[in-house]
């Protein structure tokens, strides 16, 4: 059996083999291609018959590389630089570093420690374009907000009357709609009944025409203070090029949503999945997504909502003994389960008898969501692990037994 090392980089990958005893059998550096990964095949099968008695440290869980050395059945862990860095200090004390240093620290620790740390797990090609789609998707999201976020601070110097009158509805058809036609105070001003009710209309509305654009007109027409007309123009010119862009990013997320939809349907737990009160399309693809589908990548519920990172961390020396929350975990998995419990306070008695549970106990709202989110990661687990839909009944049956 050997032990590898691959320091992965952007252009190049720095490769360390070590043998069962400790001793370096060989260092290379390779570049990021084909010819690289094909190079890297041929210095293993110098030293092992088997792929299997590769086992191979990387600070990275996906992308092209990891994807080969998964498909080649070498056994692959994927390790956080964090607990690369840490075990880099436990042995070189002076600070320095290097990526062929690097190499050989990864491969003394799935020499030593891989028992400490997870596979990586090869996940289906569906659920590795979900994960893809599902992050673009996200991140168009948080794009959208942010642009948002920078007009509504620009609408609040020069032209509040835009903030009265769509409030926290920027990113909207109504919003981009006027705004586009009048991003100046003195433009909105200048605006009649029909070019208002026209734009609605083009945007999308369908009801209540005639009285959202009185609304609209009485709102922009009232006085307010103004800046120069060389400031209102700079402004305004921000303001279109804003619209311009949240106009963008609204067209992108709905083409997204239909290929996430698309893809997430076609899924085999995607049923399961969606059996789950709060979770919908959008939101059960993202959690499929971001936990993979890997059969045996989670021994345990526990294991899996360590991954999550809903379950707490507990601190304890000696008298002194704390439970905290995790706060290092996969971002964009946890906000999808804080949703997914927020929502399912609508839809399932048990999840609601849960927090109110919690909140009686002086919990706060947002203490209460994290736990309830911890108890359906669970839940989840237990349907994917026996492959059967979510049944209300079996998955609080416990905490209806201990109330009785």
């Amino acid at each position: 059996m050997i032990f590898v090392g691959v320091d992965w980089a952007e252009a190049h990958h720095d490769i360390c083999v070590v043998s069962e005893a400790g001793e370096v059998l060989a260092r290379r550096r390779i570049p990021d291609s084909l010819a690289g990964v094909r190079a890297l095949h041929e210095l293993l099968d110098e030293h092992v018959e088997e792929p299997t008695e590769v086992i191979i440290g990387i600070e990275k869980d996906r992308g092209l590389l990891v994807s080969a050395l998964i498909a080649a059945h070498y056994r692959v862990y994927a390790v956080n630089p964090m607990s690369a860095a840490r075990y880099r200090e436990r042995h070189v004390t002076s600070g320095s570093k290097s990526d062929p240093g690097d190499a050989k620290v990864l491969a003394d620790l799935v020499r030593t420690d891989r028992h400490n740390h997870r596979e990586a797990a090869g996940d289906s090609e569906d659920a590795e374009a979900l994960k893809v789609l599902a992050r673009a998707h996200q991140s168009a999201i948080w794009a959208r907000q942010r642009e948002a976020n920078a007009l509504r601070n620009a609408l609040k110097d020069y032209y509040p009357g835009a903030l009265d009158a769509f409030g926290t509805d920027l990113d909207g058809p109504d919003a981009l709609a006027i705004l586009s036609l009048a991003p100046t105070p003195s433009l909105g001003r200048r605006l009649s009944r029909s070019t208002v009710t026209a734009a609605l209309r083009r945007a999308g509305r369908q009801r209540n025409l005639e009285r959202r654009a009185s609304e609209i007109l009485a709102t922009l027409g009232a006085e307010q203070l103004a800046p120069g007309p060389t400031l209102e123009a700079a402004y305004g010119a921000t303001t279109a090029a804003h619209v311009a862009l949240i106009g963008a990013y609204n067209a992108q997320i709905e083409g997204l949503e239909a290929s996430l939809s698309e893809g997430f349907d076609r899924h085999p737990d995607a049923g399961i999945v969606r059996s789950l009160p709060g979770l919908g399309t959008i939101l059960g693809a993202r959690v499929l997504a971001e936990f993979g589908d890997d059969p045996e990548r989670y021994a345990t519920a526990q294991s899996r909502r360590n991954y999550a990172g809903t379950s707490p961390i507990t601190r304890a020396s000696g008298k002194s003994h704390v439970v905290l929350a995790r706060h290092r975990r996969n971002r964009r998995l946890a906000d999808a389960l804080d949703q997914w419990a927020f929502c399912s306070l609508s839809t399932s008695p048990g999840a609601r008898a849960y927090y109110d549970e919690l909140r009686a106990r002086d919990k706060t709202h947002r203490q209460a969501i994290r736990q309830l989110a911890n108890r359906w990661v669970g839940i989840l687990h237990a349907c994917l692990d026996q492959r059967v839909h979510y049944s209300e009944e079996l998955a609080w049956k416990h905490r209806a037994d201990l109330a009785a």
